[in-house]
């Protein structure tokens, strides 16, 4: 779509995606004079524009929204250690599959227009969660909604319809005490687990978030390596976390 903008004629883009941040990109685009129609949808249509009849834009900023796969994972941190939070700053009806499928786990929230409280409660049980394209459920907060399925009571199915090798973040959690079974693109989780600290590992971006919440409802003191990439899309988590009561550092190696 950005590449789209510079070139000559009409491009359209058929089958993409659909997720908030396209149409917000396209709405930060617009304000500089670009012609896009159709984002938010499976077809985009984008008029190229030439480099000179770009409008400078200084004094109107353009806000970007906020990012609802981090607010999913505040919001399932303060389920998983039955904290009172606020979680604010982004569209609640961006994670409206998320917050439907926790509801439905007995998760009780509060909906404002820019935010979700989270209230404290000891009813939560199992689900089943099945990834898709936007609007459906994001797989990347599978590994998260794993995490917390792993202690609330009853079983659990996670079936990933995305990506390929999207369970590596499996084998770290049972060493930390859950039971998750793998039988193809299905995870069977039994829940109820009383979790144990152990030296865990990243392996992907979101895995990294679902191993911070592990430890932190976690018995004693959970050392998780290679959070390089946990840094790919979080923005200070640990700080985030330490800020509302968590202990929680980042040490060097």
């Amino acid at each position: 779509m950005m590449a789209a903008v510079w070139a000559e004629g009409v491009t359209v883009i058929e089958n993409a995606a659909m997720e908030p941040e396209i149409i917000d990109l396209a709405d930060f685009l617009k304000v500089f004079g670009t012609d896009i129609k159709g984002a938010g949808t499976s077809r985009i249509e984008i008029a190229g524009r030439n480099i000179s009849d770009f409008q400078m834009v200084e004094h109107n900023p353009y806000k970007i929204i906020g990012d609802r796969i981090e607010a999913a994972t505040y919001i399932i941190a303060g389920l998983m250690t039955k904290s009172k939070i606020r979680v604010k700053g982004f569209n609640p009806e961006h994670i409206s599959s998320v917050i439907d499928t926790l509801v439905l786990m007995g998760a009780k929230l509060e909906i404002g227009n820019d935010y979700v409280d989270v209230i404290p409660t000891d009813d939560l049980k199992g689900s089943k969660v099945e990834t898709a394209p936007y609007p459906g459920f994001p797989t990347d907060v599978q590994a998260q909604m794993m995490a917390l399925m792993g202690v609330v009571q009853g079983q659990s199915i996670v079936s990933e319809h995305i990506f390929e090798n999207r369970f590596m973040h499996v084998p770290e959690l049972n060493r930390m005490g859950m039971r998750v079974e793998l039988d193809g693109h299905n995870a069977l989780i039994t829940g109820g687990q009383k979790l144990s600290s152990a030296p865990v590992m990243c392996t992907d971006l979101r895995a990294s978030a679902a191993l911070v919440l592990a430890a932190l409802v976690a018995d004693g003191e959970t050392e998780i390596s290679r959070i390089y990439h946990l840094d790919r899309g979080y923005e200070k988590l640990y700080e985030k976390l330490k800020n509302i009561g968590a202990q929680i550092q980042r040490v060097k190696e």
